[in-house]
């Protein structure tokens, strides 16, 4: 202990104390936000990638020349010719080789099985980089308070996603049935689980970019209409992804090929000849396809009601990312119409595909912004 000093004693330079450090209540429970970040990002671009390989498995027809699910011993591919007949052998057994392939050879086989266990492979790399991750982090104890459990639902979606996959890829394994590919709803809800996958990578991206303590404040700034009028945008938007997937499923984007009417008429013809009538809103093509027209200008009347709301923010990035969404949103609309008008070329499809994906994102973006705004001052203004 130093010696007594009198009140009036100066403090030398060596003695002064630390300044007051802000941020204190934050320090030792930050965790690695930043490389978690990162991290989630590159899951976040695998999803991409893997709903990409995903639409180019479906448009080669190729989901269904593996036919059985080994989440393990599956990893591995043919390694002779042997193996490589007696897949093909199981391939002949189905009603989609019976009907539709049996023109195929060997090497015809081969190039839509690569697809398939590709789209296999893919789904286990995704796993596999959750998992190191996630469990790297943790026995690191780099996870910053209250996360793990937020970590813990894109693993658990991708594990439930394999079991789904192979549900849908189940329900066109089929002998005696008539079925040549999966079942459409399967099919959507396939897709509709990766973008909720993509949906909670996104947001916690997005929530990992700012410090804590800057999400506390910009809370309270939270602009409550906006964000549930952006909630609704949302939901809208994923049914539109939803009723894409079944459009995809059954081909309907190549059976009208005309627009803006549908078969030369304002509805579809032969749009209910299917029995029971239920049937023919997964499996009409003509009223599926009129379905994702009419809900794709309904989205699009809705966009332009919330664009027109976001522009009433306060905060200059939240006007923009609202902006951004509603640019999106037109530009899929076009594109949507060409991929119809072009009777849905794979090059077109695949694009149409990656724009759901851009605008998914960026309409939760605003979302966010919406209920995190960033408070700009008066001079950056």
């Amino acid at each position: 202990m130093s010696g007594k000093r009198s009140i009036f004693e100066e403090v030398s330079d060596t003695e002064k104390q630390q300044a007051v450090q802000p941020g204190m209540i934050d320090r030792g429970r930050g965790g690695a936000r930043g490389a978690i970040r990162v991290w989630l990002m590159i899951l976040f671009a695998l999803v991409v990638v893997m709903i990409a390989v995903g639409g180019l498995t479906r448009l080669t027809d190729s989901g269904l020349s593996i036919t059985e699910w080994r989440p393990i011993t599956g990893a591995i591919p043919p390694m002779s010719e042997a193996d490589w007949q007696a897949e093909f052998d199981k391939y002949k057994q189905i009603d989609q080789w019976r009907i539709q392939n049996q023109w195929m050879e060997l090497a015809d086989f081969k190039s839509i099985y690569w697809w398939e266990w590709g789209h296999r492979q893919l789904g286990r790399v995704i796993g596999l980089v959750w998992a190191i991750g996630f469990f790297g982090f943790l026995v690191a104890r780099k996870i910053p308070a209250g996360w793990t459990g937020r970590l813990i639902i894109p693993g658990a979606l991708g594990g439930m996603q394999g079991a789904v996959g192979w549900w849908m890829v189940a329900s066109g394994v089929t002998q005696g049935e008539g079925m040549t590919a999966v079942a459409s709803y399967r099919l959507a809800i396939h897709l509709g689980l990766a973008f909720v996958i993509l949906g909670y990578l996104a947001w916690y991206i997005f929530m990992l970019g700012r410090e804590e303590r800057d999400l506390m404040q910009a809370r309270r700034a939270k602009e409550a209409r906006l964000f549930s009028i952006s909630t609704g945008l949302m939901h809208f938007a994923f049914l539109q992804i939803l009723i894409g997937a079944l459009v995809a499923g059954i081909d309907a984007g190549r059976s009208f090929t005309d627009w803006p009417l549908i078969g030369g008429q304002l509805l579809p013809p032969d749009a209910t000849v299917l029995e029971p009538l239920w049937r023919n809103f997964f499996e009409s093509p003509g009223l599926v396809q009129f379905i994702h027209r009419c809900v794709g200008y309904l989205l699009l009347i809705f966009a332009v009601i919330v664009w027109r709301r976001g522009q009433t923010s306060a905060h200059p990035q939240t006007r923009f990312a609202f902006n951004a969404a509603f640019a999106a949103l037109s530009l899929q609309v076009v594109v949507g119409i060409v991929t119809v008008v072009y009777a849905a070329p794979w090059q077109i499809a695949i694009f149409h595909q990656f724009m759901a994906v851009i605008v998914w994102t960026l309409i939760l973006r605003a979302r966010f912004l919406s209920a995190y705004p960033i408070a700009t001052s008066v001079r950056g203004v």
